[in-house]
């Protein structure tokens, strides 16, 4: 199987604190999927995770969209359910001879970091924010110990997002496509959490799976293994 390199984001959308909550868990379920598949992961920032490994992207890809939790939150004082939804991006590392940036449109910002470097991240500024001007288009690095390692990854994650970009309109150009990621509403979603019900359903093949917390731990291949060929 190929070695792939790939980013996986995930942002908090609808919900307020539960679901930045649940994005928290979502990330926390793919790096014990990573892990079971003995895949090299690394925390780019509180929210983005890179991933290298056997087919990383071929396999991640289609988790890419808006993933719903029916559940009661833990701040929720009268037992009432409710649902949050968290959007999953996963984009592929991109080669610079694939995209080709022009420093003078890069604008690169730095704060001390929050990663796990010892003293030095909080003492220097090691943190790194890069801005594509002509795009607005934002990358930050934080978790690296030195700042030229973190500016080498927030390059690399810009490269993939205007890849990303670039996608996007060759694909509303030919036939008026609706980006993958969704706008971040309850209905555009591709995957339910149903703790109550103990159960997960992908929307898109009309299948459900029980044993919610077992897939929660990382074990997703049952799920991946029957959408990640999804066209």
């Amino acid at each position: 199987m190929e070695n792939q390199t790939a980013y996986l984001e995930i942002r908090g959308a609808t919900g307020g604190d539960e679901a930045k909550l649940w994005g928290q868990d979502l990330l926390r379920m793919y790096i014990r999927f990573a892990t079971k598949k003995a895949w090299k992961t690394f925390l780019v920032s509180d929210n983005t995770l890179k991933l290298s490994g056997g087919g990383v992207y071929d396999s991640l890809k289609n988790e890419s969209g808006v993933h719903r939790v029916q559940r009661v939150p833990v701040t929720e004082k009268r037992g009432r359910i409710h649902t949050s939804t968290a959007t999953v991006v996963v984009l592929p590392e991109i080669k610079e001879t694939e995209i080709q940036i022009n420093p003078n449109d890069l604008e690169w910002s730095f704060t001390t970091g929050g990663g796990h470097g010892g003293q030095n991240v909080n003492k220097v500024s090691t943190a790194v924010r890069l801005v594509h001007k002509p795009t607005g288009t934002v990358a930050e690095a934080r978790e690296e110990r030195f700042q030229e390692q973190n500016r080498q990854i927030a390059l690399s994650l810009l490269r993939s997002r205007l890849w990303e970009r670039q996608e996007a309109e060759k694909m509303r150009t030919v036939a008026g496509y609706r980006s993958v990621i969704g706008r971040g509403m309850r209905s555009e979603k591709i995957r339910t959490y149903n703790f109550p019900q103990d159960r997960v359903t992908d929307h898109r093949i009309g299948k459900s799976w029980g044993k919610l917390e077992i897939i929660m731990d990382g074990e997703l291949e049952r799920v991946i293994e029957l959408t990640k060929d999804l066209q």
